[in-house]
């Protein structure tokens, strides 16, 4: 296996074991790959996943994530959290690797399927969009086990549902089923299993529809603190005024009207998202 800074931008040069992974043009898909343990998240999966993140990080594509066999991520190993430390719980292995990849250029799909648990609900919860099967289980059972959910959950999860649900889950150890899930906006799709993955192609296909310079911007400003607005949307605002893209792409959207019916000057931001959808 490759270190986790050597990718280069081209995952084909890595070997995986425990991760599948499949590039295209616009896109990174992932797989979660240790079935005989439900997929649980090991330090071998971490350093691959951070080479999956240094790849992307010098060269932006959506990345989809996902498990094999119907489950998602049971968690970490526990066989390798029991032997962790303080010196471990220190080091940060999985809160920093899930906040790179929360950090990553473009959008994050996290698919999930079946048991999506501990680590693995964390790993779901970095991600910018969750879908999922009607057989999903999401939470945090780590005061179960005597810990707490360090990698993200304590903070983020609040975030993504609210605090009354968020307690429930860290606190009380609820595990919520999908339409649960739903329910809260913790996901925000169910799909069948067999077509789970077409899901997550067709919202990375919405998102490839879009200016990728726009889409990594407005991702960067929306994650930005609350003090850093308005100013951050104004600098932002400003580079994107002048991208080619934003010309060639406003040009178009004027020249499809100008051929329509609709009458010259009459437009709006509301009228574009015609091209935004499926």
């Amino acid at each position: 296996m490759a270190g986790p800074d050597t990718a280069n931008g081209h995952l084909s040069t890595l070997d995986f074991s425990t991760l599948l992974v499949e590039e295209r043009d616009d896109r990174v898909v992932v797989l979660l790959n240790r079935p005989e343990v439900r997929n649980a998240i090991d330090q071998q999966m971490v350093d691959e996943l951070h080479a999956v993140c240094a790849a992307l990080e010098q060269n932006p594509k959506v990345l989809i994530i996902a498990g094999v066999e119907g489950v998602f991520a049971s968690g970490a190993d526990i066989a390798q959290l029991r032997e962790r430390r303080r010196d471990d719980a220190l080091a940060g292995i999985n809160s920093t690797i899930f906040v790179r990849i929360a950090k990553l250029p473009m959008p994050v799909i996290a698919a999930l399927d079946g048991y999506c648990l501990g680590g693995g609900a964390e790993l779901a919860y970095a991600a910018d969009f969750r879908i999922g099967t009607p057989s999903v289980r999401i939470g945090n059972p780590e005061t179960g086990l005597g810990i707490l959910a360090a990698a993200g959950a304590s903070w983020r999860l609040k975030e993504l549902v609210g605090e009354p649900v968020a307690k429930e889950i860290l606190l009380a150890g609820r595990v919520l089923r999908a339409e649960e899930a739903l329910r809260v906006n913790l996901i925000t799709e169910i799909h069948e299993a067999p077509v789970l993955m077409d899901g997550a192609h067709q919202l990375a296909d919405r998102i490839a529809r879009q200016d990728p310079l726009a889409v990594r911007i407005t991702k960067s400003v929306f994650h930005a603190p609350a003090e850093a607005h308005p100013l951050i949307d104004q600098l932002a605002q400003g580079i994107l005024f002048e991208s080619q893209a934003k010309f060639d792409r406003m040009q178009a959207f004027l020249d499809k009207k100008a051929s329509g019916t609709k009458a010259p000057g009459k437009t709006s931001e509301a009228d574009s998202t015609d091209r935004t959808k499926p």
